[in-house]
């Protein structure tokens, strides 16, 4: 699952790598459960049905936007490829990550 998990995570970083920009107030959730389901992981849609990894915007998206306490995002973790994740998962996958630093408040873009 540790393998299946990672590459997932690397799925991601590599989908949005040209609009991930570290530091940035706004950004897209991406549903973990959603790209497992999609990549065939059923285990691991069914595992994290409820989390969402944070991909920081280079610029702003159309479509609406809602402003998010930063402290939401305690306890995240940066992968490598920019994109952050819930702590626990990232501990699940078992590399370095980063610890994220998201700004005081974010800007979560839905397109």
């Amino acid at each position: 699952m540790k393998d299946e998990l990672n590459a997932l995570l690397d799925h991601i970083g590599e989908e949005y790598a040209t609009h991930i920009q570290r530091g940035s107030r706004h950004y897209l959730e991406v549903s973990i459960a959603k790209r497992a389901e999609s990549l065939g992981y059923a285990e691991l849609r069914d595992r994290y049905r409820d989390a969402y990894a944070v991909v920081p915007l280079k610029m702003p998206q159309r479509g609406m936007k809602v402003r998010i306490d930063g402290r939401t995002f305690v306890n995240y973790a940066e992968h490598a490829s920019g994109i952050a994740v819930p702590g626990y998962l990232a501990k699940e996958a078992g590399r370095p990550f980063k610890t994220f630093i998201p700004n005081d408040s974010m800007i979560c873009n839905f397109t």
